[in-house]
């Protein structure tokens, strides 16, 4: 391999993200010297956080060869690369510990090369894009034999990830089973096979979300369309709710002909470790039987947290508002996470009164700034927020309601109270003490490394993973993922960075990356440009009614190598909106390459490709026409 070849395949396995000290040494007259000094000097002068450069002249070429090469003091021999101690040539450029220095002073960290090789390497160290790299997921060998127990994979939860992975596992020879049994919630509800997100979450909230939304934008939009003046009416909830329900028991019955044709066995029954490859399964008639498993594949989700405070037992939670039987009526949402914020504004968008406590901020580990636009634009629309209190306090009224004192002592009466305060792992039944592994304290989950916990044969993926974020494609994904190194020949780990995800409040807000808070914490205030940007949908210029509700978005790039590092889009159809960009994440976008993608006219999405105004800049961002 040539010089500069190694060098550049060197970078390319681990490009520099500290600071870099380079020296370039050289004589005057030498034209390779020279355009050296100039390529590198230009890349620190744009660039002064990432690279120092400092050059070492030589008057003539005979000062310059006796310094590198010369004597037992020659430069070139302080080096333990094999390629400094043959270097003869000018320009003679290595990375130090410190900048400044006379020639040889600072001694050899790296040593880059000649005048190509030093091209080469600023290239690398430009180059956007991830280095390409080779990341394997190291593993514990856990004694798997094939065929030595009664299936090769158990399965503990038919949610999604559960359900991909046991698929998975069948198609490179395993022999599968899943367990699924749904523990009523304290309210009783149940559901069938398909976890957390068919039947009580992503699924039903989309579907409750586009009612709201499609309520809301007839009365909003109606007259100024030509479609009537006449206000909607809120909404039948017993018909939407049947509708939906019937939609989802359609789905948990294509699950199980799923794995019947995949031919995955499926049990109904409650499991609980006995040890690292037994079970004692119970089912719903409460007979026990005894299975072995060479792997275990944990995939039990969460469960919502509950209300704690005196009568916390009256409130109900996601698992329970979905198939409410009657409309909810006044809801009190206690909590500002995104489940809290969804449910608020989709029943807010059915025609409900809705308040919402909120203890301290909306949206923690969110961007802050689209946020607080979140909260903003949902008063807006009619939600109420009441800040910095938490219930105190739930009683039944003799008329039926609940009557909740908040800790600042008001009282207000309420049809239903929802609780979305957090989720904890579902793992209180499993038995997890039998085989020696202890959950997390604060909430229940199971620490993995690589989806493999402390026990070698016992697995994890999705909620139930301390750290995973709780989204049903990356519980499926990882359970991909995890088969495919389980039972075929792959060692590629899951990749948990720059994971889009929407939040389906009244104004949906997509996101991937970093916040800016994080951005700020990561490269530091001054190393980052934050992009951004209000505007109005062309869908809604026509409505008076919308003329006071903008839209927006933001992108954050990393100034050293003008890398996007976070994008934000608060607006119609977000989670559309952001899959794409998605992907560019993922490949290494930098700003430039987005803003010379050409935007599709007239669309909310283009918004993001025509950003140009920085926050630092104190300019208007505010959008114009076409």
């Amino acid at each position: 391999m040539t010089n500069a070849g190694a060098a550049s395949a060197a970078l390319r396995g681990s490009v520099p993200t500290d600071k870099i000290y380079l020296h370039l040494s050289g004589f005057k007259s030498c034209g390779f010297f020279q355009r050296a000094v100039n390529v590198m000097s230009s890349i620190s002068t744009l660039f002064p956080s990432r690279l120092q450069v400092t050059e070492h002249s030589f008057g003539t070429r005979d000062e310059y060869r006796n310094w590198l090469l010369e004597g037992p003091n020659a430069f070139r021999s302080s080096s333990s690369d094999p390629l400094a101690k043959k270097h003869t040539s000018s320009p003679f450029v290595w990375i130090g510990d410190r900048a400044g220095g006379c020639p040889g002073e600072v001694p050899i960290q790296t040593f880059v090369g000649g005048h190509d090789d030093s091209l080469a390497w600023a290239r690398a160290l430009m180059d956007p894009k991830p280095a390409s790299t080779s990341l394997t997921a190291s593993m514990v060998p856990d004694g798997y034999t094939a065929g030595k127990y009664d299936y090769d994979l158990l399965v503990v939860g038919g949610g999604s990830g559960g359900l991909a992975a046991s698929k998975e596992a069948v198609k490179h020879g395993a022999r599968v089973a899943v367990l699924d049994f749904v523990k009523p919630s304290p309210a009783g509800s149940v559901w069938g096979l398909g976890g957390t997100c068919v039947n009580v979450g992503c699924i039903p909230k989309k579907l409750y979300h586009r009612a709201a939304i499609s309520r809301e934008s007839y009365a909003a939009d109606a007259e100024a369309f030509g479609l009537g003046s006449v206000a909607p009416p809120p909404a039948n909830w017993e018909t939407l709710r049947t509708n939906i329900q019937n939609y989802i028991r359609g789905l948990n019955f294509k699950y199980r002909v799923s794995l019947r044709d995949a031919d995955v066995t499926y049990k109904n029954a409650l499991g609980k470790f006995v040890d690292a490859h037994t079970m004692t399964l119970t089912d719903k008639k409460g007979k026990e039987s005894t299975v072995t498993f060479g792997r275990c594949l944990v995939a039990t989700g969460g469960r919502p947290t509950p209300l704690t405070c005196p009568g916390g037992e009256l409130a109900v939670s996601s698992d329970d508002i979905f198939s409410m039987k009657s409309s909810p009526g006044k809801t009190l949402c206690v909590g500002a996470s995104y489940i809290s914020l969804e449910c608020a504004g989709f029943l807010a968008g059915l025609g409900l009164d809705v308040t919402v406590a909120v203890r301290s901020i909306l949206l923690r580990g969110f961007d802050r700034e689209c946020a607080e636009k979140i909260g903003e634009f949902m008063e807006d629309t009619g939600v109420t927020f009441r800040k910095g209190v938490v219930p105190a306090k739930l009683e039944k009224t003799a008329e039926g309601k609940i009557a909740v004192t908040f800790d600042d002592g008001k009282t207000e009466n309420f049809d239903t109270v929802l609780v979305a305060i957090g989720r904890s792992g579902d793992t209180k039944s499993l038995g997890l003490e039998n085989v020696g592994i202890k959950t997390v304290e604060r909430n229940g989950k199971i620490a993995a490394k690589f989806e493999q916990t402390i026990v070698p044969s016992i697995y994890c993926i999705g909620d139930v993973m301390e750290g995973c974020p709780e989204l049903t494609p990356v519980a499926i994904e990882a359970g991909l993922a995890l088969s495919k190194r389980l039972f075929s020949s792959s060692t590629k780990p899951m990749d948990y960075e720059n994971v889009c995800t929407t939040v389906f409040t009244p104004v949906e807000f997509g996101t991937v990356g970093l916040s800016e808070e994080d951005a700020k914490e990561r490269y530091g205030a001054a190393e980052i440009d934050v992009y951004h940007k209000e505007f109005t949908p062309l869908e809604w210029g026509l409505s008076p009614h919308r003329q006071s509700r903008q839209c927006f978005t933001k992108v954050i790039v990393e100034k050293a190598t003008d890398k996007v590092v976070g994008i934000h889009f608060l607006g119609p159809e977000a989670g559309e909106v952001m899959q794409g960009y998605g992907v560019a994440m993922k490949k290494g976008m930098t700003f430039t390459e987005l803003t010379e993608t050409v935007g599709i006219h007239p669309t909310s999405s283009e918004e993001i490709v025509t950003l140009s105004v920085t926050k630092a800049s104190g300019a208007d961002a505010s959008a114009g026409g076409c």
